[in-house]
């Protein structure tokens, strides 16, 4: 692809290189330590904290030595997701890279430019010689994807800056100034089993093929939950014969929609054509139901060639699965009143799998309203216990609620428009970003989120627009040029 902006060049090298290092949520040693050394070999101060997080210290410039500290930040880990046949192997691999009609996104995995173009971003400035700049803390946060963890664990005095550039918002021309608060809830039932009746054969039902997506981003767009899918289609199997589950599981990370789901299940041997012919036919009823959105939908009822030694759960546990996992809500709960258009509380029914004889559940909660995320939490809650399952909810992390009147948002504004010619656009967002937390941590802390145009984060489609990172990096550059 020809790049005829300059700085964007800089950019995606740096980003390709990171790209080639292991950094899943939860697994982000290496690229911390590849940020110290990064710093060491440029002269630039940089600590890490307990739990991970990295601090890089860049000097002003000639004339900017005594204005404020600004702080850049991103988060050094992204969600490792990629298609059923896809061999890549996040803990060793780097991502490989498809530039396609002003785009750039990964060979059948997640891109993770959620938020590596920040890091890379950060990196750049830090080292360009030309670009005038206030004191800057490049901060780097662990595990934003799955906890916020780096975030909630952050210590008010490991950043002295007052002025927050949260570079993790993915609309170019777009200025983010709040968030949705989140929650966890792990669900937790237990399963009993038995040896599968005589005669019955075990087979796999598979629900595949979704677009997925962000849950806070993409929870608004009625894209199939391949779980919900693939519970509706036992539930009605269940109507016809009776079924024994012996294993099942779906979705992957708390905040991806999830695209695949499987069950292996128990039934009469000649039972198999019936229900191969009601799984075909569901399988064109959810194509009508999602054509829209998930075009690649596929469900389908697959022999399994050796089921020797494998157990079945009892009559009174399989249906227990289905009824609790079909009772938990999922998508968008409330629409604001406040803002036309955004989503204010939802859940994403997010992960499920059988270990150690239990159903092991996840869902997550969003709202920018708290109250409103306790009390949909609370409901969760009351659903598991209502089936017999352990419940346990996080703590979660607050809202960003915006401030319109901040002079940091002001001076953003007035910035682009000079810059433009048009003026950016403002908006809170359903998704989580770090700022709350930080903004809780660091009191009078003024913030500000924005970033290239990402589109299908958390999901193999995941792509960033080239020609959007050319923009970020020139107003960037001038934003910090006028705090002189």
């Amino acid at each position: 692809m020809d790049i005829k902006h300059e700085k964007t060049k800089q950019i995606l090298a740096l980003f390709e290189e990171i790209s080639a290092i292991p950094r899943c949520s939860k697994n982000e040693e290496k690229i911390a330590a590849y940020l110290l050394d990064w710093a060491k070999k440029n002269d630039l101060v940089a600590k890490p904290d307990k739990v991970g997080n990295v601090l890089i210290r860049v000097p002003g410039t000639p004339g900017y030595e005594k204005t404020a500290t600004v702080v850049i930040q991103g988060h050094m880990d992204m969600v490792c997701e990629k298609t059923a046949d896809s061999p890549h192997d996040f803990a060793k691999d780097p991502i490989r890279f498809v530039f396609a009609d002003g785009w750039l996104k990964a060979d059948k995995t997640t891109l993770g430019a959620d938020n590596g173009i920040a890091l890379a971003m950060a990196m750049t400035l830090a080292l360009d010689k030309k670009a005038a700049h206030p004191p800057l803390e490049l901060l780097f946060t662990v595990d934003e994807e799955t906890g916020l963890t780096g975030a909630n664990a952050l210590q008010g005095d490991f950043i002295d800056g007052k002025i927050l550039l949260n570079v993790d918002s993915e609309d170019e021309g777009v200025f983010t100034v709040g968030c949705a608060g989140g929650r966890d809830t792990h669900i937790t039932l237990p399963l009993q089993y038995e040896d599968p009746p005589a005669g019955y054969v075990m087979t796999r039902l598979k629900a595949g093929g979704m677009t997925g997506g962000h849950s806070g981003v993409n929870i608004n767009e009625e894209r199939a939950n391949a779980i919900r899918v693939l519970v509706r289609t036992l539930l009605q199997l269940q109507k016809e014969t009776d079924l024994r589950i012996a294993d099942i599981a779906g979705g992957t990370a708390h905040n991806a929609i999830p695209r695949d789901a499987w069950a292996d299940i128990f039934f009469a041997k000649d039972s198999f054509k019936n229900l191969e012919k009601t799984v075909a036919d569901w399988d064109q009823v959810f194509r009508k139901e999602f054509k829209n959105t998930d075009p690649n939908l596929k469900l389908s009822l697959e022999p399994m060639p050796e089921t020797t030694g494998k157990r079945a759960l009892t009559a009174e546990s399989s249906p227990k699965i289905c009824n609790l996992l079909f009772a938990l809500p999922h998508g968008v709960a409330a629409m604001s009143t406040d803002i036309h258009g955004l989503v204010e509380t939802s859940n994403n029914l997010a992960n499920i799998k059988i270990r150690n004889s239990k159903l092991e559940v996840i869902t997550s909660q969003r709202s920018s309203v708290m109250t409103r995320l306790h009390a949909l939490t609370t409901r969760i809650e009351i659903i598991g216990r209502l089936a017999g399952a352990e419940v346990v909810s996080g703590n979660g992390y607050p809202s960003w609620q915006p401030n319109m009147e901040s002079p940091l948002l002001a001076r953003c504004q007035k910035v682009y428009e000079s810059l433009f010619g048009k003026k950016p656009h403002v908006e809170a967002i359903h998704a989580g970003l770090e700022c709350g937390i930080i903004g809780d941590k660091k009191e009078g802390m003024d913030m500000i989120s924005f970033g290239p145009t990402l589109k299908n984060p958390h999901s193999p489609d995941e792509k960033i627009q080239v020609e959007s990172i050319g923009k970020v990096w020139d107003f960037l550059v001038e934003l910090l040029k006028s705090f002189k």
